[in-house]
């Protein structure tokens, strides 16, 4: 499993054809508690950097973008009743959707955990 990293602070973890996403460590703790999750449906199309999900916290209120171009195939209903999860495991029960990747070269523009912890070190 590979995981890659984007600039909006999202994860997208590579399993074959189909991707996991949600947002990083990081992007939770900028938010602090979340209370709400909006999720894409299954069948929805997303573009590379198009809004697909929305997560609200306490603080504020902001856009999920997907990391790349695909098909939504799931999105995690356990945030619909817990979207603390995002907050207490970000990259892993608190994934926001799956998806299944239509041009798995967008992925080479993404940042790896090393290059990510570099970049977040810098904001």
């Amino acid at each position: 499993m590979t995981v890659h990293y984007t600039e909006e602070h999202e994860w997208i973890q590579i399993e074959g054809d189909t991707a996991t996403v949600g947002i990083t460590d990081f992007a939770q703790g900028q938010l602090g508690d979340i209370v709400f999750v909006e999720l894409p449906d299954a069948g929805r199309q997303v573009t590379k950097g198009g809004e697909a999900a929305v997560v609200e916290s306490v603080k504020a209120a902001s856009d999920v973008y997907a990391p790349v171009t695909g098909e939504v195939t799931e999105a995690n209903q356990a945030l619909s009743d817990d979207p603390s999860l995002v907050n207490s495991d970000p990259e892993g029960a608190g994934w926001f959707f799956r998806l299944r990747l239509s041009n798995p070269s967008e992925l080479n523009g993404l940042m790896d955990a090393e290059a990510y912890k570099a970049f977040c070190e810098n904001q």
